[in-house]
């Protein structure tokens, strides 16, 4: 028995949009936030790809990853639907975008990547890429202001300077020095060792604690 709602129309009767795929990637090269960007025939653009039948959204995301950018097993999660009708001058094309976070150092060095000014990628994306890559990184700076470094793009261990400027780009403002200690420091574990990295004095080294959630008041200090 074919199923039909109330007026009598079939699911069939009902005309179905594309559904695509496309993953704001987020990472620090040369002390500012980048996103990973592809060649598409309309210029840069995020990865991203049709979805297949029988596929999950998270399989497609995961496939354009790896067939368009290269990058395995890179943990992402989704955002939001980008629904506009017109979004697309393909078609009717809805867009689930992902979004996700990796440290320069698990990318290649062929990996393309456009730099971006507050929030905002410095150039125009194809489609409404654009906006993806601001709801990723609106998205990245509220996992910030929960967690210290959650998606690891400073190393295993760092010194507090070391961090704030990390957090100085994710935040894209300057992070007193002071305030910022007060926030994290109940979060992080000291290693014991000290680092000498650019000569200067020496700077004890911490590592993320077992439990690395930072306290409300630092979303408050970070995302005023």
């Amino acid at each position: 028995m074919t199923w039909r709602d109330r007026d009598g129309n079939a699911l069939t009767d009902y005309p179905r949009p594309s559904v695509a795929v496309d993953v704001a990637v987020l990472t620090v090269r040369e002390r500012q936030l980048h996103v990973v960007v592809v060649p598409s025939e309309r210029g840069p653009a995020l990865p991203g790809t049709f979805l297949r039948p029988s596929e999950t959204l998270a399989d497609a995301a995961d496939r354009a990853l790896r067939t368009k950018a290269e990058l395995i097993d890179l943990t992402f999660h989704q955002l939001r639907m980008f629904d506009d009708p017109d979004r697309d001058d393909r078609g009717w094309v809805l867009s689930m975008a992902h979004g996700a976070a990796i440290s320069a150092r698990s990318l290649a060095p062929t990996t393309e990547s456009m730099p971006i000014d507050d929030s905002a990628p410095v150039s125009t994306l194809a489609f409404d890429h654009g906006t993806m890559v601001t709801e990723a990184v609106l998205d990245l700076r509220d996992r910030y202001a929960r967690e210290v470094d959650p998606a690891l793009l400073t190393d295993a261990e760092f010194t507090l300077l070391e961090l704030r400027e990390l957090y100085e780009i994710v935040f894209d403002r300057a992070l007193p020095k002071d305030t910022f200690r007060r926030h994290v420091i109940g979060s992080l574990e000291g290693t014991g060792t000290t680092s000498t990295a650019g000569g200067g004095r020496p700077a004890e080294l911490y590592r993320r604690a077992s439990n690395p959630a930072l306290p409300a008041s630092a979303g408050s200090f970070l995302l005023r």
